[in-house]
């Protein structure tokens, strides 16, 4: 389940940039039994990924060197309400506890995805119920948010050539003419000072930075290349715009391009880009042109067959519809990310991120899942629950399980099926995540505090909103 939930792990900084990440830790690299917690620091045996900078942090010839020892963390311990699904059935996107159906004695955690009457289909990494996609509520979808980039983490040492196997060099570029200063390796701070009447535009360049495959900086990334691309992109940014000057993010999705502007009149826009045309207007608002500080936090988003802008006090959301079609039906086209601008600007903290991506394939690309992928949908039955991890890559679920579920009784449950009657309960509270250690060897007592979190699910609320708005389509 991580990163929303961690098991055990190295905690890791960048070396190059300073970005923390977690590692999951394996137990079988130290010839130790499952579910081991060492008491001492052990080296890294397994390569891992910056997920910011796409530092390889390399481990042999290192073993000897306490340098590069960390310590292992325990998991996320959390709160679980074991009494709500005796009383209430589970919403779509809980993170729920239940008993492994396989083996009944062992307690799994998973986010339940498919209810009882529905067909599941995973497509392009996202879940459709019954022919619709299906979007995950605003909280739970911010957990979910993966980086691919991240302005503020620049390398110490850009010539080294173990950045996805290249030197580094600032991923976002200046094309068509564009005016943008980027001073990636001094500053992370880019500007613009350009007429008011001419767009420039730099574009990210996945050749120079982290690609958008589904990888995770959790897992070892050896099977990265075959990791299917992610479109469901993310850019965030922290804008300050002079009089007369407008930011705008661009994505482009299954050959579709979409833009979400700010402009410094108060106007905020989504609009689609068609080449040659002029942009066509999709939604339109007006936020309180004002000075700000702290500077207002700018997002636009294309994420389960939305358009979001989101600025100041302002979100604007554009729905594309919820067929497979709805979204474009040129899947093979590689997805974009840029940023236009006019005038006068300076952009802060910008980040490039991607949406989860549920694998309808193993993590070699080769094997499909056992159920649930494209064109070979999952029907459940009364009191039948499909559930997926967070953490796709190693996730064993309702795509995986092989055999059927034992049953308290007679029979058997159907493969791949979570039953009412094995759910434990929701998780609501990581209450001890991990802890730190005053002495070597000694139990962790100190809890890592800025790893206590609520743990977002779905909602009665949301899931009314969703069916609701499926009837009326």
């Amino acid at each position: 389940m991580a990163d929303t939930l961690k098991g055990a792990h190295f905690r890791l900084r960048c070396e190059q940039c300073g970005y923390r990440y977690e590692f999951d830790f394996s137990p079988s690299s130290y010839h130790l039994k499952e579910n081991t917690i060492p008491g001492t620091d052990l080296p890294i045996r397994r390569e891992c990924r910056c997920p910011s900078c796409g530092y390889a942090y390399r481990v042999w010839n290192r073993e000897k060197d306490k340098r590069y020892y960390r310590s292992v963390y325990k998991g996320d311990q959390i709160f679980v309400l074991k009494c709500i699904y005796q009383f209430f059935r589970p919403n779509r996107w809980d993170v729920i506890v239940f008993k492994n159906p396989l083996e009944p004695k062992i307690n799994y955690i998973k986010r339940l995805v498919g209810k009882p009457g529905e067909k599941i289909e995973i497509i392009d990494g996202d879940i459709y119920i019954n022919d619709r996609i299906m979007r995950k509520p605003p909280k739970v979808q911010e957990e979910l948010w993966m980086p691919i980039y991240e302005a503020d983490y620049i390398p110490s040492r850009p010539q080294e050539e173990r950045f996805n196997r290249h030197a580094w060099r600032l991923p976002f570029e200046n094309v068509e003419g564009g005016r943008w200063v980027l001073s990636g390796r001094e500053s992370a701070v880019f500007s613009l000072d350009g007429p008011e009447a001419e767009i420039s535009r730099i574009q990210y360049n996945p050749q120079l930075g982290n690609d958008f495959r589904a990888a995770y900086a959790y897992d070892p990334p050896e099977f990265i290349r075959s990791m299917p691309i992610c479109s469901d992109l993310m850019i965030r940014t922290y804008p300050q715009i002079a009089a007369g000057g407008g930011v705008g993010i661009e994505l482009g999705k299954y050959g579709r391009r979409y833009q979400g502007w700010i402009h410094s009149d108060g106007r905020a826009q989504i609009c689609r880009i068609e080449t040659g045309k002029e942009p066509v207007v999709l939604k339109s608002g007006q936020w309180k042109a004002k000075s700000s500080n702290p500077l207002p936090e700018l997002r636009f988003a294309n994420v389960d067959h939305q358009l979001i802008l989101e600025y100041d006090k302002v979100r604007l959301v554009y729905d594309m519809g919820r067929r497979l079609e709805d979204a474009g039906d040129a899947r093979t086209i590689y997805p974009e990310a840029a940023i236009l601008g006019y005038g006068a600007l300076r952009l802060r903290h910008t980040g490039l991120f991607r949406d989860i991506h549920y694998l309808g394939y193993d993590i070699s690309g080769q094997q499909p899942i056992l159920r649930g992928g494209e064109g070979d949908p999952v029907v459940l039955g009364k009191d039948e629950y499909f559930a997926c991890g967070d953490n796709s890559p190693y996730s064993s679920d309702s795509r995986w399980w092989e055999r059927p579920g034992l049953r308290n009784l007679e029979g058997a449950y159907p493969a791949g099926i979570v039953p009412q009657d094995y759910l434990v309960g929701k998780a609501f509270f990581v209450h001890w995540p991990g802890g730190y250690k005053l002495i070597p060897g000694f139990f962790r007592f100190i809890p890592y505090v800025d790893g206590m979190k609520a743990i977002y699910g779905g909602s009665l609320a949301w899931d009314r909103r969703e069916s609701a708005t499926e009837t009326k389509e």
